[in-house]
């Protein structure tokens, strides 16, 4: 094991830097990998990736192990960011970070730490991984609150093999404690939050210099015009807040976002009742398996429609190679298209595929 070579994708925070804390103990001959996927400062003039890499030059340096950066910045407008903008134009939420993992981290990423003499590349990505007879398994972390294999559902097998996730067995608080005992700098850093290239920033404000918005009409789903939206890309189903909405039928119950109609820029709300928000089941397409696709047509299983949900009971069918129709075992709010639906069983995500409409 000491003689072989693990390239650790370094963000500069506290996670990357556990990963990396504990293959060096473990014996593995660690290398620091920074990648810079987005040129841009922030409102203040700063550039957020000259920061976090400073925090990956003093890990790097506590933990004795060489370090470099690599710019992925063009390869990140081209398979990220514009189907990224892509998305939002056609009215849908799509999940960039899903698609960074794909196209990205573990595809030039992978390449380039192969150049750097790697054997094994490896992430902080709360998750696990076995790769028993050469079929490659994503497995759930120990921290369900915590686990990642979300952001993982359209890895490959390729892509896969020859991949350490170091915090499989580890909750957050032991990650931190350990960064603290160690001397770590990145022990308290905040955990960074929502789409990587936007961070902190007004999300409409950043929306808004790279899509034209138009402006229309806000409909009840009884024809009423209750407000005017400032384009449609802005909202999305279930949205509650920034409708500014307030008042128009007094303070019993909220406005709720249950429809955008694209082609004839009307935004739908509905007041009180969620009841339209509810559907049965969703189509999906673009559908990744991990490891295989299984043999049944039809299967029972649990997903999840977003990241931040609990698992749900859902029976599956598949429609040809990469297409599922999906029933849940109880009806779901707010499922949106340009999401991802993962499929899971008890202990290991399954794959997932992208939401194209929810149905009743």
């Amino acid at each position: 094991m000491q003689n072989r070579t693990v390239v650790v994708g370094m963000s500069g925070g506290v996670d990357s830097s556990v990963a990396a804390l504990l293959l060096k103990e473990q014996g593995y001959r660690v290398i620091g990998l920074f990648m810079r996927n987005w040129e841009e400062t922030d409102v203040n003039g700063v550039c957020t990736a000259d920061e976090d890499f400073e925090d990956v030059r003093r890990v790097c340096d506590r933990l004795g192990m060489p370090y470099y950066t690599v710019n992925f910045a063009k390869e990140y407008q081209e398979r990220v960011f514009s189907y990224f903008l892509a998305e939002y134009r056609a009215g849908r939420t799509p999940n960039p970070d899903v698609l960074c993992n794909r196209e990205i981290k573990f595809g030039p990423f992978k390449e380039y730490a192969r150049e750097l003499g790697a054997d094994l590349i490896a992430t902080g990505h709360y998750c696990g991984i076995s790769h028993e007879g050469g079929v490659h398994r994503l497995l759930k972390a120990k921290d369900r609150e915590k686990d990642q294999t979300y952001f993982l559902n359209q890895l490959t097998q390729p892509q896969l093999a020859d991949v350490l996730f170091p915090l499989a067995d580890l909750e957050k608080a032991q990650v931190r404690k350990l960064a603290e005992e160690h001397g770590l700098s990145t022990a308290r850093k905040k955990d960074s939050t929502g789409i990587c290239f936007i961070g902190e920033r007004n999300f409409r404000r950043f929306l808004q210099d790279y899509l034209p918005a138009q402006r229309g009409k806000i409909l009840t789903l009884g024809g009423e015009e209750v407000g005017e939206h400032i384009g449609l890309m802005y909202y999305t189903l279930g949205q509650r807040r920034g409708l500014d909405l307030g008042g128009k039928r007094g303070e019993d119950g909220r406005w709720f976002v249950v429809k955008k109609d694209l082609e004839h820029n009307v935004l739908y709300v509905s007041h009180g009742d969620e009841s339209p928000l509810y559907s049965n089941g969703c189509h999906v397409s673009s559908m990744n398996y991990v490891p295989t696709m299984p043999e049944d047509e039809v299967f029972h299983c649990t997903a999840k429609l977003r990241y931040r949900q609990a698992e749900q009971g859902v029976t599956v069918r598949r429609v040809g190679a990469d297409a599922l129709v999906l029933r849940f075992d109880e009806p779901q709010r707010a499922v949106t298209p340009g999401q991802y639906a993962v499929l899971y069983d008890e202990t290991q995500c399954l794959g997932g595929g992208v939401i194209e409409d929810a149905f009743v």
